[in-house]
């Protein structure tokens, strides 16, 4: 392969969601996307996505701005594949080339890691979306028959009463052998209440409590994971930490017991995979999870997953959100993710 033929282009592109989906940043409608193409002069193509969530990837302003990093991306493409770590500011467009590099050296196929030349299958979570407890309580039910025995509630945005009160009918419903509960606060909760709410919650036997407090604050989260009976998962807190030295700083100073990573905003694939690597030599668990991508960014990450052989569940079942989205041989059934190629 002649490295000098390779060209760079990106598309645009817009997701519509099911039904409006609801978090502690506001409701979402619409996703936009980039997809992010390499190709040389034989025809031989790679493909990666950029995905951005609006209010919490650090390197999106605007599509306008946003766009011009991807065009000077595109125009350098060589440079950017050689010194892919100059990209460490941009979580979202590193994760892109990385993964438009690999489909390209592999073929095209969007063969992206050797496990998926294999059909395989991912434990996930069930995403649990905010809104007025009835509309929670109708999602719940839905999982719980499709058979999922992890599930995953956002929590944040109504009144903690009825968070509680929904948490408590759930738990009168699904026992802890049967079902795993997770939440996420997604930073919801102010430092001064957040003890006392996580232990008003550690009676439903949650699994597992995503940022409980906004990032940034290290010796209060610190505090919150050591006195806290709920398992404390970082989340939001990994965003913007670059180089070995600070992930270090940040998981020995913490201490979580959990983190939980995308690769679109902690690293891409090199990054994500510098902070399983280190999780794991600090007996730190981990699990995966994508950030509202395309069936093209999902396959992606889930062939990346399965290089791992995870046993807990992942957060992966988002591909189904989205009335419009590319074919990919994924299948969401009984709380797994298949791949099917």
């Amino acid at each position: 392969m002649d490295a000098l033929k390779l060209k760079a282009s990106f598309e645009k592109f817009t997701l519509d969601f099911k039904r409006p989906s609801g978090t502690s940043r506001g409701i979402l409608t619409q996703k936009t996307g980039w997809l992010l193409k390499l190709q040389d002069e034989s025809g031989r193509e790679g493909f990666g996505e950029c995905s951005v969530i609006a209010g919490l990837t650090p390197e999106y302003e605007s599509d306008e701005s946003y766009e011009q990093k991807i065009i000077e991306v595109c125009n350098n493409i060589l440079r950017y594949i050689k010194n892919i770590d100059l990209l460490n500011d941009f979580s979202s467009i590193k994760f892109a080339v990385e993964s438009a590099w690999l489909d390209f050296q592999n073929g095209g196929k969007r063969i992206y890691f050797t496990s998926g030349h294999t059909t395989f299958q991912l434990p996930i979570n069930g995403l649990i979306w905010m809104g007025e407890p009835s509309f929670m309580q109708t999602q719940i039910q839905e999982k719980i028959d499709a058979g999922f025995t992890c599930i995953k509630l956002k929590i944040g945005a109504l009144n903690f009463y009825d968070e509680l009160q929904l948490l408590e009918n759930f738990r009168s419903y699904n026992s802890a052998k049967k079902i795993t509960l997770r939440v996420d606060a997604n930073g919801a909760f102010n430092v001064d209440e957040a003890l006392e709410k996580l232990h008003q919650l550690a009676r439903f036997e949650i699994h597992s409590i995503e940022q409980p407090i906004k990032a940034g604050q290290w010796n209060e989260m610190k505090a919150l994971c050591s006195s806290s009976l709920i398992p404390i998962a970082l989340d939001e807190e990994l965003i913007g930490i670059y180089g070995k030295k600070n992930k270090i700083e940040l998981l020995e100073t913490i201490n979580p017991k959990y983190i939980i990573l995308k690769p679109s905003l902690h690293g891409g694939v090199s990054g994500t995979r510098e902070w399983i690597e280190l999780a794991e030599e600090r007996k730190i668990g981990w699990w995966i999870t994508s950030a509202l991508e395309s069936n093209i960014g999902l396959t992606i990450i889930a062939q990346f997953t399965a290089t791992f052989s995870p046993t807990l569940p992942q957060g992966l079942g988002t591909g189904g959100l989205f009335t419009t989205n590319f074919d990919a041989p994924l299948l969401v059934e009984n709380g797994f993710l298949k791949y099917l190629k």
